[in-house]
């Protein structure tokens, strides 16, 4: 079923008060002709040669997927647009997968850059050794003019020049939707905690962006908190037909129409900052993603940086050039490590619970069977008093009298007090104290850890060493004195004899 975007009777008014007061005021403005079914061709030149742009969310989150649209910034100028831009391309040869000729004026570009930082002929003597070093340190950090000529403009560095040293490659994950699933990022300058508290008024504020239609209806996907306090919101639309079946609205299509200049302006005033289609790439544009290292970075890094992916079918290599790009990433990957150890803290919360169930449920289980043995007692009771009524009367069968002949010879063995009375005795109280101090705590055993053991032997070992080492200490003491008192008893003789 086509669906018509144009503007309704009305079209124009503002939104009244109190329908999404925490995104501002929204105005419906006039809008060409969009059908769902069947999208025009808006006539620019798309990322990859289509007639619709796209963009793709690599690089907001890191490892997530979803991001500021670095495939969409890639691309202008010498092939590297820059992090957190859209741009729009309007030349099928400029765009992100095309590699661009080589024109007379890069040509100049490269020439005049060389002379700037290797031979500048300014100022006709030895301060123009001390502007090439300038200029070389001026072009390692990416910022800056270079001066090498009086008659020709100087060079401007930027990061993206191949001598900047300020750059490198990370990884981020493709998106693997599908673009029948119709999912659509949104990026709102606002926290997370005002996103979800006005949700209803984003999807009524939303739908009324796109018309107002009764036929469709904004959903949700999911909230996720960003750094700087921005939060993403993932939406899909569903379109229902008069026939009562229903069809998610394509994220190509949907994001086409959010890149309206009406409707793109609609958006910022509810404070989007970012939108793009979270679809994924197919095999022939990541492989000619792949073959063109982006403008700056050195083909034999991007080459290692292909080698070295972790996860060649689920990541690829983006590059990272500045300081700005890398804390961007840094505070996406302390938000991830918040979000991971927050879901750690649910995890071990649950787990505590689970554990407290199990121990009721292990005493409920112990009390249940306890129930069932005295219930079992009783019912075997109840059996024999309505066997005996029902045998009233009748004559002891044979098979009755011989297993009552049965029963006294056990009795007789049992009563008898050198046989098992004794040890029934013994059992008997042995499961009193048993009863008396709990099941549960009967079913209790300690066990000492392998290590701790082995800590143990070892202590006890050098104790019995010690004490072996004292007592041959104290023997030999002991042979000394008595050398010592044999010695004595010898020399008093001797005396006694001189002075008697």
């Amino acid at each position: 079923m086509a669906f018509n975007f144009g503007a309704t009777a009305g079209a124009g008014a503002a939104n009244p008060s109190g329908a999404f007061g925490g995104f501002g005021t929204t105005t419906t403005t006039t809008a060409p002709a969009f059908s769902f079914s069947a999208p025009t061709n808006t006539g620019t030149g798309g990322l990859f040669g289509a007639t619709q742009n796209k963009g793709f969310g690599f690089g907001t989150s890191f490892g997530t997927g979803t991001g500021t649209g670095l495939g969409s910034g890639l691309g202008t100028g010498l092939g590297f647009g820059g992090f957190g831009t859209q741009q729009q391309q309007t030349t099928l040869g400029s765009g992100l997968f095309s590699q661009p000729a080589q024109t007379p004026a890069q040509s100049n570009q490269l020439i005049n850059t060389a002379s700037a930082l290797s031979a500048p002929t300014l100022l006709g003597d030895e301060r123009d050794a001390i502007l090439a070093k300038w200029n070389q340190l001026q072009a390692f950090w990416g910022t800056g003019k270079g001066y090498f000529n009086n008659n020709i403009a100087p060079v401007e560095f930027t990061q993206e020049n191949p001598f900047c040293r300020f750059k490198a490659v990370g990884y981020s994950l493709m998106p693997n939707n599908k673009d029948e699933d119709g999912l659509v990022v949104l990026v709102f300058n606002r926290k997370e905690a005002d996103i979800r508290s006005q949700q209803q008024q984003l999807v009524e504020s939303l739908h009324k962006i796109l018309g107002g239609n009764q036929t469709l209806t904004v959903n949700v996907e999911g909230v996720k908190t960003m750094p700087d306090d921005q939060t993403e919101v993932i939406i899909y639309v569903v379109e229902r037909s008069p026939n009562g079946t229903s069809r998610r609205v394509p994220a190509t299509t949907l994001y086409t129409h959010f890149e309206q200049a009406n409707i793109k302006s609609s958006l910022q005033q509810l404070g989007v900052s970012l939108s793009m289609a979270r679809t994924e790439l197919s095999p022939a544009q990541v492989k000619q993603l792949l073959q063109n290292p982006p403008a700056g970075v050195d083909p034999i890094i991007w080459e290692q940086a292909k080698v070295d992916n972790p996860d060649p079918d689920k990541l690829i290599p983006v590059p990272m050039v500045g300081f700005k790009e890398l804390l961007r990433r840094l505070k996406v990957q302390d938000q991830m490590t918040k979000q991971h150890q927050t879901r750690l803290d649910i995890i071990s919360e649950d787990i505590s619970e689970l554990q407290k169930n199990q121990t009721t449920t292990m005493a409920k289980i112990a009390q249940y069977k306890r129930k069932l043995m005295a219930l079992s007692h009783r019912t075997l009771q109840v059996l024999i008093k309505q066997e005996i009524q029902r045998k009233s009367g009748y004559a002891i069968q044979a098979d009755e009298e011989q297993l009552r002949v049965q029963l006294d010879t056990i009795q007789c063995e049992l009563n008898a007090p050198t046989q098992f009375k004794g040890r029934l005795n013994e059992l008997m109280s042995q499961i009193r104290m048993q009863n008396h101090f709990g099941a549960v705590r009967a079913e209790e055993r300690y066990y000492i850890d392998a290590d701790l053991l082995r800590e143990i032997k070892q202590h006890l070992k050098q104790q019995q060493e010690g004490l072996s080492h004292l007592i041959s200490i104290i023997k030999d003491d002991l042979e000394d004195i008595k050398l010592i008192e044999h010695g004595l008893n010898e020399s008093i003789p001797i005396r006694g004899g001189v002075f008697s």
